[in-house]
């Protein structure tokens, strides 16, 4: 089931929801926070998203960050696909400490040096991030309408 589909599954967003009143994180990356926002768990807090979708959190109530990482209270959101070790990372030394989140990130020899700046829309250039949305297109515009249905659910 994509994101899409689950943003407007309401089986699955009261499921959210009903796991959100004990754990204690509520947590994701890249479009998983269009997710939550569409469940109503991100509302009123600051949270990251894949570049491409995040003003679709605004529509949800959602303070829109451009961080890779966002820790709001108990909520926890990563940006894009690799902002996803990063939060891992975060999440390790959250729950385990920061020694161990370093002993995992020297086991992984995770030393990121990207060999291009066009990782983000400020570095990549205008015909560039212009050709990502031409190609997402679709996906974009189902999670633009996904969030505004999403804005009216009275959760």
């Amino acid at each position: 089931m994509g994101q899409v589909e689950m943003m407007r599954d309401t089986q699955v967003l009261k499921f959210l929801q009903a796991q959100a009143q004990t754990t204690k994180y509520v947590t994701s990356v890249c479009t998983g926070s269009l997710i939550l926002g569409a469940a109503g768990l991100l509302q009123g807090y600051k949270a990251a998203c894949h570049w491409a979708f995040r003003e679709n959190l605004a529509f949800m109530g959602v303070d829109l960050s451009t961080e890779r990482v966002v820790i709001d209270r108990n909520r926890i959101t990563g940006g894009g696909v690799t902002a996803g070790i990063d939060f891992a990372l975060v999440l390790a030394a959250e729950l385990c400490g920061e020694n161990t989140a370093k002993f995992i990130q020297l086991l992984l020899e995770y030393n990121p040096a990207p060999p291009f700046n066009a990782g983000l829309p400020e570095g990549a250039g205008e015909e560039l991030v212009a050709m990502v949305k031409k190609s997402g297109s679709e996906l974009i515009a189902a999670s633009l309408e996904a969030s505004k249905e999403a804005a009216q659910y009275n959760f």
